[in-house]
């Protein structure tokens, strides 16, 4: 049975679509023209309010929220751990950049964690891929030094968890007897994402859930393949997860109307911005991304332009790095479309919409029993039945 997870919008949340995020300028924030009604404005990412998102996670069966890394995000590590207390039961999946942080802190920080939480951490290791964000942190490694870095940094942290004190020497970590003070318990999985070679053998080695980003439906199964012999390789199994946006409504009529809604929102200078900043890319990832909006992004009027195949819409990755896909489509057409997911060997969905508390109540009271009644989800979500 699959997993659902849901989001922490650390770098803001609104009723459109909001920009930055992975490679995108910090000020691409919400790209809502003049003429939206002033409702549809910027929410900040206060504590109050991501504890908000959260217990609306928890209340409605989610099991675990992602929470991103980045410039232009609060911390994920600091945010999550403030969220402990206003929660009892979601995981965190805490991103994190392996460049700016050592190995053996970053097996004690996850150690604490799992203490403090009962075991409600989940790590989601990000390499990197755009050389302007990396280098605000003092990273000019190149593209294939970072994963080479990584596969290190992984090897040394599972080293540190699992046979201390552990010995190590590499090209870039070395450690003598590393040792977690009380060790850790449960061992968080590890998930990780990326498109390239170097990605997929660091993956293949280390990582328990591959992600990738929600791309059509045939380019998903090549890549599970893709990763499933290279795993085979090294001896070993993966789970998979999708990250994806959903918009669904009662009707495909409405959700579609939502889109459309979301697109005529954008300033154009903001989409020409984002666009510029995210040819820049390294990330093999983003370019995937991007491709799939080839010829769509220049002057789009009609959300429909930007569908690259049933429900999938490219549209949020006008304004927004990293994940730019969205399922679009009627809550028995979205069930449909991540069932169909589901059968190519997705275990885990990590799904996000704007704004992140109206939209998780639209996925769960409508999606989630869907899922259920097809067989990819095993239990009603907690807390659902007393909420409506």
């Amino acid at each position: 049975m699959a997993a659902v997870h849901w989001f922490l919008p650390t770098s803001g949340d609104s009723r459109s679509l909001v920009g930055a995020g992975q490679g995108v300028p910090g000020d691409v924030r919400t790209g809502l023209g003049e003429t939206l009604d002033p409702q549809d404005g910027f929410r900040a990412p206060s504590i109050d309010y991501l504890a908000q998102v959260a217990r609306t996670a928890e209340d409605l069966g989610f099991t675990g929220v992602l929470t991103p890394t980045g410039t232009f995000c609060e911390d994920a590590w600091l945010t999550t751990a403030a969220l402990l207390r206003e929660t009892t039961r979601l995981k965190f999946l805490v991103a994190f950049r392996p460049g700016v942080v050592n190995p053996v802190l970053a097996a004690q920080m996850a150690a604490a964690y799992q203490r403090i939480s009962g075991g409600r951490l989940m790590l989601n290791v990000v390499t990197g891929g755009e050389p302007r964000e990396q280098a605000r942190f003092g990273d000019f490694a190149s593209k294939d030094e970072r994963y080479a870095r990584t596969g290190e940094f992984l090897d040394v942290v599972r080293g540190t968890w699992e046979q201390a004190p552990f010995d190590y020497d590499g090209a870039h970590f070395s450690v003598r007897g590393a040792v977690v003070s009380g060790g850790i318990d449960p061992v968080p999985p590890v998930y990780f994402g990326g498109s390239s070679e170097p990605a997929g053998a660091v993956a293949a080695r280390s990582a328990d859930v591959y992600l990738t980003w929600g791309e059509p439906r045939e380019q998903v199964a090549a890549k599970i393949a893709w990763m499933r012999e290279l795993a085979a390789r090294e001896g070993r199994t993966l789970r998979f997860g999708l990250r994806i946006h959903t918009l669904s409504r009662d009707t495909h009529e409405a959700a579609w109307a939502h889109a459309q809604g979301w697109l005529d929102g954008l300033d154009p200078a903001a989409v020409e911005k984002a666009q510029a900043a995210l040819a820049q890319s390294e990330s093999t990832g983003q370019q995937r991304m991007s491709a799939l909006r080839a010829g769509r992004h220049d002057a789009p009027r009609d959300a429909r332009d930007l569908e690259v195949e049933p429900g999938l819409w490219a549209g949020v990755g006008l304004v927004r790095g990293g994940a730019g896909t969205a399922l679009v489509g009627s809550h028995d057409e979205v069930a449909e479309r991540l069932a169909d997911y589901h059968a190519l060997g997705i275990d885990e969905f990590i799904l996000s919409g704007y704004p992140h508390v109206e939209e998780a109540y639209w996925f769960a009271e409508g999606v989630m029993p869907r899922l259920r009644r097809r067989g990819v989800l095993d239990r009603e979500p907690a807390g659902l039945a007393a909420v409506g």
